[in-house]
Parts: C-alpha cells; sequence; structure tokens
C-alpha cells in the first residue's frame, strides 16, 4: 500500500473513531467503536487497490452516517 493511501486510511479510522466517541448513549457509542475496530483489524492485510478502495469508501460513507446520528 502506498504512504498516501495507507495515512488516508489512518486519518480516516482516527475520524471514525472520533465521531464515534460523540454518541450520547453508552450502547450504541461501544457498538460503533467496536464494529469500527473489528472491520480494520479484519481487513488490514488486503493487498489489492480495488478492494482498499471499495472499502475506503464504503469507511467514508458510514463516517458521514455517524456523523448525521451524532
Amino acid at each position: 500500500m502506498a504512504a498516501s493511501s495507507r495515512a488516508q486510511v489512518l486519518r480516516l479510522y482516527r475520524a471514525l473513531l472520533r465521531e464515534s466517541q460523540r454518541f450520547g448513549a453508552y450502547n450504541y457509542r461501544t457498538y460503533a467503536i467496536r464494529r469500527i475496530r473489528d472491520a480494520f483489524r479484519e481487513n488490514k492485510n488486503i493487498k489489492d487497490s480495488e478492494k482498499i478502495e471499495e472499502l475506503v469508501n464504503k469507511a467514508k460513507a458510514n463516517l458521514e452516517v455517524i456523523r448525521r446520528q451524532v
């Protein structure tokens, strides 16, 4: 993975965790944080650039959903 892609993914990961911390309800907050960590951990060994791009776009969409709900 290129350095810019790695940096982009790490920025996205941090943004997702930061926004998830803003959930008021404990259950929603812990569920979102657990799902984010599990998803990134599960997909950390993917080398296919198309698959990475697809997952990054999905994460960006999820970030927008979290921002709307918080």
